[in-house]
């Protein structure tokens, strides 16, 4: 009998197959755990993390009582979308790695489109 674990590394590696970063367009991985909420856009080409937040940054400590919930998630949003923004990055890929798009995924997708027109498209 499969695990939860090993059907999420399943889809996972079926949706990388797909999904690819490259410098004009990286891709945007994020990550929820119990407590926080992490975000990192990464160029596949280079293997290099091109900027990343969480609710865990300095920046961002003392906005959410709970690090992973919707209000983290569009904090974490506006703080990747800054820094991706500093950094020259217009566009993104989405990768939702393996998990179900939820609720918490979707500001820190959107919120990077809204706040500095850096795109999130699967």
């Amino acid at each position: 009998m499969k695990t939860k674990e090993e059907i999420r590394s399943r889809i996972h590696r079926r949706i990388r197959k797909k999904i690819s970063g490259t410098p004009e367009r990286p891709r945007l991985a994020v990550f929820r755990s119990q407590a926080h909420i992490y975000a990192q856009v990464i160029d596949d080409g280079t293997g290099r993390t091109v900027c990343s937040a969480s609710s865990l940054d300095e920046a961002l400590k003392g906005e959410a009582k709970r690090g992973a919930n919707v209000a983290a998630a569009k904090a974490v949003g506006s703080l990747i979308a800054t820094r991706a923004k500093e950094k020259g990055v217009e566009a993104v890929v989405f990768d939702r790695g393996g998990f179900q798009y939820q609720p918490h995924q979707g500001p820190c997708r959107r919120r990077p489109r809204g706040r500095s027109q850096v795109l999130g498209a699967e």
